[in-house]
């Protein structure tokens, strides 16, 4: 794979090297992190390159993970991947019940219980109190006492939004 497939989801992003062995500082997603195990084959983003990776060892180190890549044995050549975007294809990532996948959100109409509509989705942000949906520059936190309803089919997400929030 020399380029991203279209259906293809981001599982991570590399923070930046670690040590002198070549290990890489990995954030991944949620739904992704289950990918990253050694012998795993991701696609790899970095600036203009594009290519297919293998990974050769995972462990935890505080909130992300410390990966090894094949061919990746020294400082300066992890140096090379801060900041690459790590996807897998849509088909490998499992969700559970009530989980999403963030591209899918983006786009649905976002409306109130009382019919009334706040906008579409822009994107999602993670934070780590929750998720965010970005709707018209303001931010709805992805909570079960706020977003009530989300019907991917009908690209339509329900809010009961507190007095205040989206004001």
């Amino acid at each position: 794979m020399d380029r991203r497939a279209d259906d293809a989801i981001a599982v991570g992003r590399i923070a930046g090297a670690f040590g002198v062995t070549g290990e890489l500082k990995c954030d991944p997603t949620s739904a992704g992190r289950a990918l990253f195990v050694p012998g795993a084959e991701l696609h790899c983003a970095r600036g203009t390159r594009s290519e297919t990776v293998r990974i050769t060892g995972v462990r935890p180190h505080r909130e992300r993970l410390l990966i090894r890549l094949a061919g990746v044995d020294d400082p300066d050549a992890a140096k090379a991947y801060a900041g690459a975007l790590l996807f897998a294809p849509r088909e490998r990532i499992e969700l559970h019940a009530e989980e999403y996948l963030a591209d899918d959100l983006v786009g649905c109409s976002v409306d109130g219980l009382d019919g009334s509509h706040y906008g579409t989705v822009e994107r999602v942000e993670h934070y780590p109190a929750s998720d965010m949906l970005i709707v018209d520059g303001r931010m709805i936190p992805m909570v079960r006492a706020i977003v009530t309803e989300i019907d991917l089919a009908r690209r339509r997400v329900v809010v009961d939004p507190p007095q205040g929030l989206l004001d």
